[in-house]
């Protein structure tokens, strides 16, 4: 970062921005990529750029786009919301057929489908690949438009084996995020067709999105996805380990079934406030997301180890026995 070679990112010669962006878009053979502050602007800058106002999207009830963007594809695109519950956050080809609704006068479009992988609110489920393409079968049926929020698409293709390439190609847009696992201290990328990303980079800039000598935190963006993607196995089993353990303790339930990468969900088993049991470990420092009035989120990165696992395990039991 304190080395890379800057330029106005705004203007389009930021250096070390459009290295990023190259790298990014031949990772995934896209045609190109654009660089945004956050996965939130990623996110609705693809929406919006893919979009008119008064289609119908239909997402996951408990996707991110939709939970934690601030009514992002209705303020910014108009977009009408469809919410379809799902198993852990995979709308199958079956919902996505029954709920594109009939051509007339009288109904909004059904002209988008937004899928998340991995899912964060479930999880951080793997979307089965199987599915996905199902899924596309019936958006080109019907001439739907596909986004992926692959913020944490890099463990989907450490835990599954799957490539980058293979796991976005069925999605006309895809994000992803530089920070999570892969230790960037910011930033999200946006993919797809070139007449697109051109699309993605005006919506960028109205969202105040454009920014000057960015290459700086650009430059930890490539050391990440260049040097730290294989390395999310070892959250994988760090999250493994710690979700074991807590749901070996009175006071959490786990589905190990669902600790498929680096996040795990803990819920509450004994009948005490969420805050209460919060402040118990954070008096030990562990912290952890209350995720609901019932569960809490935990996250594994590059600056968990496992030891911190074993570590968090061992105090948690000092105050939770």
């Amino acid at each position: 970062m304190m080395t890379a070679e800057v330029g106005d990112d705004v203007l389009g010669d930021d250096p070390t921005v459009k290295e990023l962006e190259q790298y990014i878009a031949e990772l995934f053979e896209r045609e190109a990529a654009v660089y945004v502050p956050s996965g939130t602007m990623a996110n609705q800058t693809a929406l919006k750029a893919n979009s008119r106002r008064g289609w119908e999207l239909l997402c996951d009830r408990e996707c991110h786009a939709v939970n934690y963007e601030v009514a992002g594809p209705v303020v910014h695109s108009g977009l009408l919301i469809n919410l379809l519950t799902t198993e852990r956050g995979m709308i199958t080809a079956d919902m996505v057929r029954a709920n594109i609704r009939p051509k007339n006068i009288h109904c909004p479009e059904t002209r988008m489908v937004t899928l998340e992988n991995t899912h964060n609110r479930h999880g951080g489920t793997i979307l089965p690949q199987d599915e996905i393409l199902k899924v596309r079968e019936v958006c080109d049926e019907f001439g739907l438009i596909m986004h992926l929020d692959g913020a944490r698409i890099w463990n989907a293709h450490v835990a599954t084996g799957l490539s980058l390439v293979e796991l976005t190609r069925p999605f006309d847009s895809v994000s992803c995020c530089l920070s999570k696992g892969l230790g960037a201290p910011i930033g999200s990328m946006v993919l797809g067709s070139q007449e697109f990303i051109e699309r993605c980079r005006r919506e960028r800039k109205l969202f105040g999105g454009g920014m000057r000598q960015v290459g700086i935190i650009a430059a930890a963006g490539l050391y990440a996805v260049q040097n730290n993607i294989k390395r999310l196995a070892e959250d994988h089993a760090n999250a493994r380990l710690l979700a074991e353990g807590l749901d070996a303790m009175k006071t959490f339930s786990v589905d190990l079934n669902r600790v498929e990468t680096n996040i795990v969900v803990a819920h509450l088993s004994i009948e005490e406030p969420i805050e209460s049991v919060q402040q118990k470990m954070a008096s030990v420092g562990v912290w952890a997301l209350p995720f609901g009035p019932t569960k809490f989120r935990f996250v594994m990165h590059l600056d968990v180890s496992r030891a911190d696992c074993e570590e968090t395990l061992e105090r948690l039991k000092t105050v939770l026995s």
